[in-house]
């Protein structure tokens, strides 16, 4: 190996700070992985990790919170601008926009066929008619998970994946 490979090799870094945890690892991307699956065990980690989480909840309900004091429009008309403002025109993206804003925005986990249907008639938009089909589709091409131990209610707490937020803003783009 020549000096230059090495110094290339020995290039790579990641830094990740969490509040007062820093992790801060130097070396070849196999000695990165290494260090790394070590970190990832370790119980500082797993406070860093819940100490992300707790702020991005934080984050989220300030701005519902944000967003009920400053006396934002309803939900439907909320969802509805939502749609027209991203060309979500198609059923399976409304619906997927439906989930979507449901968890993120209102921060319902627990959205039976109903919520989703009153979401869209409070939109002034068609509802789907049969929201377990689209619902699977989605599923198919990877836009939707399920937390695991819903057993038969796994419609109810769908959760939209990256490749499904991916694809929304893609939708925003056209």
């Amino acid at each position: 190996m020549s000096i230059e490979e090495e110094a290339v090799e020995l290039n790579n870094r990641i830094l990740v700070r969490v509040g007062d945890v820093e992790l801060d690892l130097t070396g070849t991307a196999k000695e990165i992985d290494a260090r790394m699956a070590k970190e990832m065990q370790n119980e500082i980690w797993s406070s860093a990790l819940a100490n992300i989480r707790n702020a991005r909840e934080s984050a989220i309900e300030a701005a519902r919170e944000a967003a009920r004091n400053s006396g934002l429009p309803e939900r439907g008309s909320a969802f509805k601008t939502l749609c027209d403002n991203n060309n979500l025109n198609r059923k399976p993206d409304q619906v997927l926009a439906a989930i979507q804003y449901l968890r993120e925005v209102e921060g319902v986990h627990d959205s039976p066929p109903r919520v989703i249907q009153q979401l869209f008639d409070d939109a002034g938009i068609e509802h789907p008619g049969n929201l377990s089909l689209y619902l699977n589709r989605l599923r198919e091409r990877g836009f939707l998970t399920y937390p695991a131990g819903d057993g038969n209610k796994k419609n109810r707490f769908a959760i939209v994946t990256t490749e499904g937020r991916t694809h929304l803003d893609s939708r925003s783009t056209r």
